[in-house]
Parts: C-alpha cells; sequence; structure tokens
C-alpha cells in the first residue's frame, strides 16, 4: 500500500473545507496557525512552501490538534501564544486570551502620558488591576519606559502566566506582582498611583451560558464572571479607586458597552473625579471609560 505525501498546500486546503463544514469560525487562518505551530513554521514559511510534503509524524501531530480545536478550545490556547500590541504573550486556561479591543485601554493611557497628564510624567506609578496574562502592564512598561508598573490578580495561576510573560519580554525587574481580590494588596500601603487600569470580569452571571463554547468552557469564568448584572467589580473598582489615586490620577475601566453610562453615572455619584469620558473600540461601541480624580 502506498502511502500518500501530503504536500502542505494540500493539506491546508482540506484542513480548511473540513473546519468550514464543522462550523468553526475563520476556518483558513485556524488550519494555518495549527499547522504553522506543528511544524515550528511560520505562516509565511508555509507559503512559501506549498509543495512540502509532510511526513506521516507530522500529518498525526496536525490531526491532533485539529481535533483539540473541533471540541472548541481555543486556538491561543492550543498554541500557548496570542499576539497584544503587535507583541507575543504566552496564554493558558489560567488567563483570558488578551482581546484586540483591550488594545484601546493601552492607546488611551499612552495618549495621557504622551498629553504630560499625569500627576508625576517623569516616573508615573500605575496599575495594573486584575492583569491576567499581564498583556497590559507589559504593554504600558514598554511603551512608558518610565513608569514603574503594579499587577494585582486574584488568581496565583493568572499571575505566573503574567511573570512568565514579563520575563520573557525583560520587563520583570519593571513589573511589581501582587496577588489578592482587587485593593486587598493595597489596603495596608500608603501608596497612592498616577494611573490605574483595569479589565475586570463584566459579564454578567445570567448571559454566561450565552456565551460561545470556547469562552464558556475554556477561559477562566473567575476573569470573566461579574456577577449580577455585570458591574459587580466595575462599581467596585470605581467607588473605591479614589483611596489609590492621586489627586489628577487617572481611572481607566473596560466593560461592555452597555455598561458604560451606568458607570459614568457611578463616577459622579462617587464625587471624586473631576472628569470623565467614554470611548468607543475598534468596532464603534463604547467599550471604555475613563475619568480624572479632582485636585480638591
Amino acid at each position: 500500500m502506498t502511502y500518500k505525501r501530503w504536500t502542505i498546500q494540500e493539506i491546508l486546503d482540506v484542513t480548511t473545507q473540513f473546519l468550514r463544514d464543522k462550523g468553526i469560525e475563520s476556518p483558513r487562518l485556524c488550519a494555518e496557525v495549527l499547522l504553522a505551530y506543528q511544524l515550528k513554521k511560520s505562516r509565511v514559511e508555509l507559503y512559501l512552501k506549498f509543495d512540502q510534503p509532510l511526513s506521516s509524524l507530522e500529518i498525526a501531530g496536525y490531526r491532533s490538534l485539529i481535533k483539540r480545536r473541533l471540541k472548541r478550545e481555543p486556538v491561543q490556547y492550543i498554541t500557548g501564544h496570542q499576539e497584544f500590541w503587535s507583541l507575543d504573550f504566552l496564554v493558558s486556561p489560567a488567563v483570558l486570551i488578551p482581546r484586540p479591543e483591550t488594545e484601546v485601554l493601552v492607546e488611551e493611557a499612552i495618549k495621557i502620558k504622551k498629553s504630560n497628564l499625569l500627576s508625576d510624567s517623569s516616573h508615573p506609578k500605575i496599575l495594573d488591576l486584575g492583569t491576567g496574562s499581564g498583556a497590559i502592564a507589559i504593554t504600558l512598561a514598554k511603551e512608558i519606559e518610565s513608569a514603574t508598573i503594579w499587577a494585582s490578580d486574584i488568581s496565583f495561576d493568572a499571575l505566573t502566566v503574567a511573570r512568565d510573560n514579563a520575563k520573557h519580554h525583560n520587563l520583570n525587574s519593571r513589573i511589581k506582582f501582587y496577588q489578592g481580590d482587587l485593593w486587598q494588596p493595597f489596603s495596608n500601603s500608603s501608596i497612592t498611583f498616577d494611573m490605574i487600569i483595569s479589565n475586570p470580569p463584566y459579564i454578567p452571571t445570567t448571559a454566561f451560558q450565552t456565551l460561545p463554547p470556547e469562552v464558556r468552557h475554556f477561559e477562566p469564568r473567575i476573569a470573566l464572571d461579574g456577577h449580577e448584572n455585570g458591574m459587580h467589580f466595575i462599581k467596585r473598582i470605581i467607588e473605591e479607586s479614589g483611596t489609590y489615586l492621586k489627586p489628577g490620577g487617572w481611572l481607566l475601566i473596560e466593560m461592555d458597552p452597555d455598561q458604560t453610562e451606568r458607570a459614568l453615572y457611578l463616577l459622579d455619584s462617587t464625587q471624586s473625579f473631576s472628569y470623565k469620558e467614554r470611548f468607543m473600540d475598534y468596532q464603534k461601541k463604547y467599550r471604555l471609560v475613563k475619568a480624572q480624580k479632582s485636585n480638591g
């Protein structure tokens, strides 16, 4: 019996159609990313070597990856990597997969710094509250080289991934990691920050079962479930952030578009902030609320 030697192009074409028939989103991209991962090549290299035949071991390994994807395991957890801000981040089921819309948080933080709107623009202190993979903290450490970054999370396993990412980017000396529930790591400290930035859990508990299986079954619920109407952590952050912000300091929070108006109302009710605004993400949906603590 003659063994068919599949080429890269043939296996990609067949797999793409197979994934499409199974209802997998972005089937061609998925096929390419997983084959590149199996072969330890870039996606560009796949195209440069379309006619390269694959060994039986390579085919078997690729099939095992495709089987995992068919069970709706996210590609990022299969490969252990996700790009954010054009940087490579290690990810595992212990952390939320960084999303493109979260880059809006980073953009706004950088704009504040470049506009000299921080109370200490020369050596700002920035807190990433609920850091997860560390994507926000690490990106800000790269983009704002004069800053010292604090990063906290309630999950020990998430902080392990974040620390690995800091080492991966040679930034472990620039970022201080703390474990605890929201403000708990800083409650006995007199430290205050020039900026607090957070992408907290904001999915309402009642909506959790409507999420895609990739999210519902694989991503950590502790990083997603915002309880009741999804505002539990957002409310706590807004109401308690004034204690940890310097006068003139900034608060930036990501949330669901339907939560932004309630967040603005909460900011008003605290009477701690002199300025507030909401911003749209790349899909033209309100996704970010930012506010400046009053100087009084």
